[in-house]
């Protein structure tokens, strides 16, 4: 099973290629007030390296935060795309192990079907003026 992993928490975006358990190519870039400019074009080359086309992905797992409220939306945001696009499964997770967890998720045939940021605090959202 080819993966595709994703973790944009921080300032430092990180990609990476699995084969089920074995690490095939890993990239970190200083993505920081570029991520969304950036993510898509260091997918492109990671999987060009390996000779590696968007369709013999067969499941994406990303973290889920806590972390950056715009790195995580747009990471998050690229991911389900991804996988929407490709009808693969996807896993999102938190925590120290949730790399390790979430490729084992997926080599399970699990699938969350959409990942959803953790904040790990309310959203903070202007109210709307008063009519």
């Amino acid at each position: 099973m080819i993966i595709l992993v994703i973790k944009t928490d921080e300032p430092k975006a990180e990609l990476s290629v699995y084969e089920d358990t074995k690490l095939l190519s890993h990239v970190g870039w200083e993505a920081h007030l570029k991520l969304a400019e950036t993510i898509n074009l260091e997918i492109t080359k990671i999987l060009n390296k390996l000779s590696i086309k968007l369709a013999d992905i067969d499941g994406i797992v990303c973290f889920k935060g806590p972390g950056s409220f715009t790195g995580l939306r747009i990471g998050l945001s690229v991911a389900n795309a991804l996988a929407f696009a490709q009808s693969i499964p996807i896993v999102s997770k938190s925590g120290s192990g949730w790399l390790e967890s979430g490729i084992g998720d997926l080599l399970k045939g699990k699938n969350d079907g959409v990942a959803l940021p953790k904040y790990n605090r309310p959203a903070a959202t202007t109210p709307s003026p008063k009519a």
